[in-house]
């Protein structure tokens, strides 16, 4: 009988950071849930990202994910806009890092790669996909497809992933 396995995507952000669950048996994927944590826009930096912490931790505490992935931060042209997702990237790392599991990385054009079909799909099209893909998924938000999408990818790439995670323990 085959394994299942249970993938965590993150897609982190200050003002959203999406989550999303699936399933991995052989190479069927199946839609477990997803949301969207949403800090106060007000507060400050340090208790958004503990707002963060907190609503990840609940998430994997309520659906006990084997694997975690995290989209990778891309730089833009606004350096302390950038600065400050990477706190709320660290942040998603971090959760699933504490729950004792490993946490892979992916850019954002792997995603979209890996669910359109092109490195530079838009949000529509991760939409659109991730329904395709998954036609019982139900999210919220463009953050919590994006982060279904980014377990997707997790779940196509998890062998060679995992491979690079142990190799770099060494």
């Amino acid at each position: 009988m085959t394994e299942t396995i249970r993938i965590i995507g993150i897609d982190p952000g200050l003002r959203r950071t999406g989550w999303g669950v699936i399933d991995v048996t052989g190479s069927r994927l199946s839609f477990v849930g997803a949301g969207t944590v949403r800090p106060d826009e007000k507060a400050e930096l340090a208790l958004r990202l503990c707002e963060i912490h907190d609503g990840l931790a609940k998430v994997l505490s309520a659906f006990t994910p084997d694997e975690a992935a995290v989209e990778a931060t891309f730089v833009n042209k606004d350096a302390a806009a950038t600065l400050k997702l990477g706190q709320a990237r660290g942040v998603a790392m971090l959760v699933p890092a504490l729950a004792g599991l490993q946490v892979a990385e992916y850019a954002p054009n792997a995603v979209k790669k890996t669910v359109v079909g092109a490195g530079h799909g838009a949000k529509e099209q991760i939409r659109m996909m991730v329904s395709v893909l998954m036609p019982r998924a139900v999210f919220d938000s463009d953050d919590s497809a994006d982060a279904l999408a980014i377990a997707i990818c997790h779940a196509h790439h998890r062998g060679p992933a995992r491979m690079r995670l142990a190799a770099a323990a060494r």
